[in-house]
């Protein structure tokens, strides 16, 4: 079994939302149950008091910088589109891409249209357009899809998806790769809640479950997921458990991949 690591880049300030939802204010409510709950401690806390201050919700250079010199080929998939949560602007996108490709990263589309295939093609071709890149996968924001989802997402021509949260080894839908996941920080970390609902040695626990899991299911692939946004000392349980899987995966003998390389291991 080897190890496919992506990120998906909801958030890239907090100043986008000021305007536009209640994220922030619902934020910090949560943060105060976490820390009431004694989830958090009182100095993560004002971590994320300063971050306002900073305004940055992203960390992608901090966090390629850690995958670097752990050999994690990993795959960043930003939106050009506004969604649910996810609000920054296509200029900024745009930057992050230019960005991105320059540090050498992988990168993909954090899709939003789910339901209509030519929204679908839309995105992909401003996706296309903005990245100059021909050959490229996707993420939906919050792996929404339908019954159709899959099949349109085939159809306008990306390489691969990976929207889909299952037990499952990767398969074919017409020239495209799926790539089912099994292991997300937000389940592993939050559910049942909808905040921080157990500590770093809970979620490590959680996490050798699922590993172990996929390996006796003989899955040739472990899909993970982690936000940069939680690669920080203001989300420490967050980000300490993304840095033991990635030193425990490696303890284990378990290649990093990308799905590039996944698919040619696939075609073979």
């Amino acid at each position: 079994m080897k190890a496919i690591v992506s990120h998906d880049i909801d958030h890239l300030t907090l100043s986008e939302h000021y305007l536009k939802d209640l994220i922030v204010p619902k934020y910090f409510l949560r943060s105060k149950i976490e820390l009431f709950t004694g989830k958090i401690s009182l100095h993560e806390f004002f971590n994320r008091v300063g971050d306002l201050y900073k305004d940055q919700w992203q960390h992608i250079e901090t966090l390629n910088e850690f995958n670097l010199k752990h050999q994690v080929s990993s795959t960043y998939f930003i939106a050009v589109n506004q969604g649910i949560g996810l609000v920054y602007s296509q200029k900024n996108s745009e930057f992050w891409i230019h960005k991105m490709i320059e540090m050498g990263c992988n990168i993909g589309l954090h899709g939003i249209e789910f339901e209509n295939l030519e929204k679908i093609q839309m995105e992909y071709e401003v996706f296309k357009k903005l990245s100059n890149m021909h050959y490229f996968g996707c993420r939906m924001h919050y792996i929404r899809t339908n019954e159709n989802t899959l099949n349109n997402m085939a159809k306008v021509g990306y390489s691969f998806d990976s929207s889909e949260m299952s037990f499952k080894a990767p398969y074919k839908i017409g020239n495209m790769w799926e790539f089912p996941f099994q292991i997300m920080d937000g389940y592993i970390i939050q559910k049942p809640k909808q905040w921080q609902s157990k500590n770093f040695k809970q979620s490590c626990e959680e996490t050798i479950k699922i590993i172990d899991k996929s390996f006796n299911l003989n899955l040739p692939y472990l899909g993970i997921d982690f936000h940069d946004r939680y690669f920080s000392d203001s989300h420490k349980t967050w980000k300490d458990w993304y840095m033991w899987l990635i030193e425990y995966l490696s303890s284990q003998k378990i290649e990093f991949v990308d799905y590039k390389q996944a698919i040619k291991e696939l075609e073979k």
